[in-house]
């Protein structure tokens, strides 16, 4: 039987906090324990805001903490013709669309509209669906135009062809296992690439899961909600599905998730005040 495999894939876009430091070092205990393997992956797909300063610190707290992980590191932004073969063998199935309004429009429509506008678990409003009516000829002309478009996956003809699906999902504290109903619905027509970003987080995790083969994904439980769409996507494209750990936030004082566009405290800056990396583990219940 094949070893294990976890992963922590965090983005270079700041640096790293101590949620990150928790996950971090939640899938370097879990992989110890199972006798497997421990992957990086940098997910730098954003190019606006990654920097390479960023990866380099991220590598630089990680050892730090005492992780060890293999090499080579994968980096997303190194396989972008792999998310666009997926992206490919989706839009030959049909579940493939482009749309033309931008976040703004569509928050507008929202807005605009007597009625409570239906909305995905991060509140943000529901794509209406106005591209997939589009006269082919109309799309194109669009495209050749030069109009700014994403790529949506029609998630009503994604499910009936996929069918029920489910996911084991794991506390990452007490390990105790639940069968989860995936859900995928919930999140709309997805986009799965835009004219700019040839790939999506949603697809592109789902490729990178499948070419490394992750077994085990440990993350934060603000994204269970989206390992619905992830597990569409898997069975979509004919790939196995991990067994998933969720794991609490590490919250600030007003009990906010901790994050980078918050200013939480960087990791670096906690090792410049002489915390040591034991001290950091004992702040999560891991000693």
């Amino acid at each position: 039987m094949p070893p294990s495999v976890f992963r922590f894939a965090p983005s270079p876009n700041g640096l790293m906090h101590l949620g990150h430091a928790y996950s971090a070092l939640l899938n370097a205990d879990l992989a110890r324990a199972a006798g497997g393997r421990l992957l990086l992956r940098i997910e730098d797909i954003d190019a606006a805001r990654c920097r390479p300063e960023y990866e380099q610190a991220i590598s630089e707290d990680l050892a730090w903490l005492g992780l060890v992980w293999e090499r080579p590191v994968r980096r997303q932004s190194e396989h972008f013709a792999d998310y666009a073969a997926a992206l490919a063998r989706l839009d030959a199935m049909g579940l493939v669309y482009a749309s033309f309004e931008s976040r703004a429009e569509i928050a507008r429509l929202a807005a605009a509209r007597a009625a409570p506008w239906p909305r995905d678990p991060d509140g943000a409003p529901l794509y209406p669906g106005s591209g997939r009516m589009l006269a082919p000829a109309e799309r194109a002309r669009l495209i050749a135009d030069g109009a700014p478009f994403a790529l949506r996956l029609d998630m009503a003809a994604a499910i009936a062809r996929a069918g029920a699906l489910s996911f084991t999902s794991r506390d990452a504290a007490s390990g105790a296992r639940e069968v989860v109903a995936a859900t995928p619905q919930l999140w709309g027509d997805v986009v799965l690439a835009r004219k700019e970003t040839p790939t999506s987080y949603h697809l592109a995790v789902v490729v990178d899961d499948a070419s490394q083969g992750v077994s085990h994904v440990v993350r934060g439980n603000d994204l269970l909600a989206s390992t619905g769409v992830h597990r569409l996507l898997q069975a979509l494209l004919g790939y196995a599905a991990p067994v998933y750990y969720h794991h609490r936030l590490i919250l600030d004082d007003s009990g906010r998730k901790l994050s980078k566009s918050t200013g939480a405290t960087a990791l670096r800056a906690l090792r410049a005040e002489g915390h040591a990396p034991a001290a950091i583990r004992a702040m999560f219940g891991l000693d």
